[in-house]
């Protein structure tokens, strides 16, 4: 995430471009993709077994008491779909391709850091115990958090790099220099968490008290996950970008310094952007003063206020508002009700199907549920006359048609698979959610191929485990054994019986 070297390049400065705080008795705005991915991979989970989602969501637990006996009031702003303009896309895939080879090597023994598919859910549903406030926004949520941060003046927590271009008011704490595990508890003071905070000017005025504006051109020149354009590497290479004293431990952030050395000789981001295209053929200079100019954008203030969010429990998105997605469908999505696969395969009609660790020689665990995939992508037709002008509807309607992209073997392809079509009262998405319980109950078990007798005699919370299991037994590709079939119900079990065994009272009628 964010830009290349950077965060190292900073934290290789830390007594100059951080400062210590106390943080207690504050807002603070917490980017929640970073944050659980820093959960999963600093607390010593297994990785390697499909998820241990009781640990992480104990982990979770204390990281936000921490907070809350320090009297810091977290707000969790999650990551939504994928850029409408897929600008990103190139950099998705080459994530997915990183990922496989974690994966793999996690599977036979080694190393590496690949969250389990479900720790995004598990995450929510400890935010929604401990009625911490989060909403998920529309798509990518960087500059959200800083337009919030910024409207409340307090301070983001993050790891991502992105953060340290934003001009915050009150600064960016990175997660790795965040003590939540080490609370000053010291009798006659307040309770606080050690941190530290990033100094935007004091990183400024190390470079000659460059100018902030000129940041953002910087961020896309040195590499970030919007722009790789191979045009800013011949600008690298023919600039000879000054280094200045440069010690050992710089020298691996040649790039880095070389950048904000030379723009720091700019007065401006419009002057800084003349002299680059200088170096570039003429025929490339248009293209790539739009790209870069629009890529800078990335890092200016938000038109989204999710404080609407946080004070009504709804917002405006421009973005959604323009693709004319029903209400409920928005709301649900902000609420975290809906996940982001919604959402990229709404508007993009393309999705991408997280790799977990498995067997890198067998079909991905995805492939079992591609026919519920098919039922939800004929769900989500006919969602709005705005998606219907999207570039893919160009193309002859007939197959309706969704990509996912999946991992095959150790790498990635893209798959086209066709959305199921459905009977009439379903294919209107704005009412969808008026359907009746009977009728969304009917169209479940449909899916899952279950009869509604098998379920009877099942107490209600096991009702869906039940179904889910029958659906798998029936398409699993290895037929399952007995044992199997055993250890899945016993799984299921043990939720129910620990809460019994500490709750009892819960569980046995007192007379």
């Amino acid at each position: 995430m964010g830009i290349r070297g950077l965060m190292s390049f900073v934290e290789d400065h830390g007594n100059e471009f951080f400062t210590d705080l106390k943080l207690r008795d504050t807002k603070i705005i917490i980017d929640g993709y970073a944050l659980f991915h820093r959960l999963c991979f600093s607390s010593d989970l297994e990785l390697r077994y499909g998820g241990d989602y009781d640990s992480f969501a104990d982990v979770a637990q204390k990281f936000f008491e921490s907070l809350f006996a320090c009297n810091i009031c977290p707000y969790v702003v999650l990551d939504g779909g994928c850029d409408i303009s897929n600008k990103k896309l190139t950099t998705l895939k080459d994530r997915a391709r990183e990922k496989i080879q974690m994966a793999h090597s996690l599977s036979v023994g080694g190393g590496g850091y690949v969250c389990p598919l479900l720790i995004r859910e598990v995450f929510i549903q400890v935010l929604i115990k401990l009625q911490v406030c989060f909403v998920q926004c529309f798509s990518e949520a960087d500059r959200d958090i800083m337009t919030l941060a910024n409207h409340w003046n307090c301070p983001v927590l993050s790891s991502d790099s992105d953060f340290c271009i934003f001009d915050l008011k009150t600064g960016f704490c990175p997660l790795n220099s965040f003590q939540w595990r080490n609370v000053n508890t010291t009798k006659g003071t307040q309770n606080y968490i050690p941190a530290k905070c990033f100094s935007l000017d004091a990183f400024c005025h190390h470079f000659s008290n460059m100018n902030k504006a000129l940041l953002p051109l910087f961020a896309v020149l040195c590499g970030n996950d919007h722009i790789n354009l191979p045009v800013v590497e011949t600008f690298l290479n023919k600039a000879r970008l000054p280094l200045g004293a440069t010690s050992s431990k710089g020298r691996r952030h040649h790039r880095v310094l070389g950048l904000l050395n030379w723009l720091s000789h700019f007065a401006d981001p419009t002057e800084a952007l003349h002299s680059v295209l200088k170096y570039l053929p003429k025929k490339d200079r248009e293209n790539v003063k739009e790209l870069l100019c629009c890529s800078m954008e990335e890092y200016q203030q938000s038109q989204v206020k999710l404080q609407d969010f946080f004070q009504y429990g709804t917002y405006v998105c421009p973005d959604a508002l323009n693709l004319g997605l029903p209400e409920w469908v928005l709301v649900a999505l902000a609420k975290g009700q809906l996940s982001p696969f919604i959402s990229d395969a709404l508007v993009l009609r393309r999705t991408i199907l997280h790799t977990q660790v498995e067997n890198m020689q067998r079909p991905n665990a995805h492939r079992i549920s591609q026919p519920i995939r098919q039922i939800i992508y004929g769900l989500l037709l006919n969602a709005s006359p705005h998606l219907e002008n999207m570039s893919w509807n160009a193309l002859p309607p007939q197959p309706l048609a969704f990509s996912e992209v999946e991992r095959i073997n150790k790498n990635i392809k893209t798959s086209t698979v066709d959305a199921v079509g459905l009977p009439k009262d379903h294919s209107d998405l704005s009412k969808l959610n008026e359907l009746s319980l009977v009728r969304r109950k009917m169209l479940l078990l449909e899916t899952l191929k279950v009869k509604q007798s098998i379920l009877e005699p099942i107490p209600s919370s096991l009702k869906l485990p039940i179904a889910v299991s029958c659906y798998w037994l029936q398409h699993t590709e290895a037929s399952a054994k007995l044992h199997h079939l055993q250890a899945l119900l016993l799984g299921m079990l043990m939720g129910p019986l620990h809460a019994m065994i500490n709750s009892p009272s819960r569980y046995l009628e007192i007379p």
